[in-house]
């Protein structure tokens, strides 16, 4: 999901995750009410736009939060939390404090928390917005390696547009007052996606309409298509 700040994006997350309560309508996912969150196939995660690690737990027990939460045993909830810090290359800092990590590592933390309960949904508000653009490229690699080995369905916010084009099987473009979709793109591009889907003429011509689509939905205003779109 794409667009200007204050159209609605992380509230949509929010009303998904049941964070916040509609003030009309109804949500609905995968043809079934969303009374049936939880249940076996529709299983839910968020990642939120900082890593919101426990600081006086150490990595694992801040992994194995969700399990602990449900009452899984200690037995079954160890294999859980090693397999999820083995997808998101933390095996090695298991017992490390969050102090101790760096920024990217800390998102991969909260990711591995995420993960650890084998959602089939998995809400991003922004995740990588704070790091460095390196780490951002990075991460945005392993999530979508991720995403090909789990099977997860993803929906993922983000301010840049280049971002949107390189993850994405699908940018939905959100307008403010009152936040609306305003449109739908499909990025009709095989994965994996490396380099050089980044400086393509293709990834360039989807980085162009979305940026057309995106200062339209902000009233007209002149955006940036580049690596970090400026917030409205």
């Amino acid at each position: 999901m794409l667009g200007p700040s204050g159209c609605g994006k992380s509230t949509l997350l929010h009303l998904i995750a049941g964070l916040e309560a509609p003030s009309s309508g109804s949500i609905a996912w995968w043809g079934s009410s969303f009374d049936a969150t939880g249940t076996p196939g529709r299983g839910l995660a968020m990642v939120f736009q900082s890593p919101t690690l426990m600081p006086w737990a150490r990595v694992d027990t801040n992994v194995r939060l969700p399990l602990s939460l449900a009452g899984v045993p200690v037995a079954e909830s160890d294999r859980a939390v090693r397999d999820a810090l083995a997808l998101v290359g933390l095996s090695d800092s298991a017992r490390l404090w969050p102090r101790e990590l760096s920024g990217g590592m800390q998102m991969r933390a909260s990711i591995a928390r995420a993960l650890v309960n084998h959602p089939d949904l998995l809400l991003m508000d922004e995740p990588f917005g704070a790091l460095d653009e390196f780490t951002r490229q990075r991460l945005d690699d392993e999530l979508i390696a991720l995403w090909r080995e789990r099977g997860l369905t993803i929906v993922f916010v983000t301010h840049s547009i280049h971002e949107a084009v390189y993850l994405s099987t699908r940018v939905a473009v959100m307008g403010p007052r009152p936040g609306r979709l305003v449109d739908e793109v499909a990025i009709d591009e095989p994965h994996p996606r490396g380099e050089a889907f980044r400086v393509s003429t293709g990834f360039a011509g989807y980085a162009q309409r979305l940026s057309a689509r995106v200062a339209e939905a902000s009233g007209g205003a002149m955006h940036d298509a580049g690596p970090r779109a400026r917030r409205a």
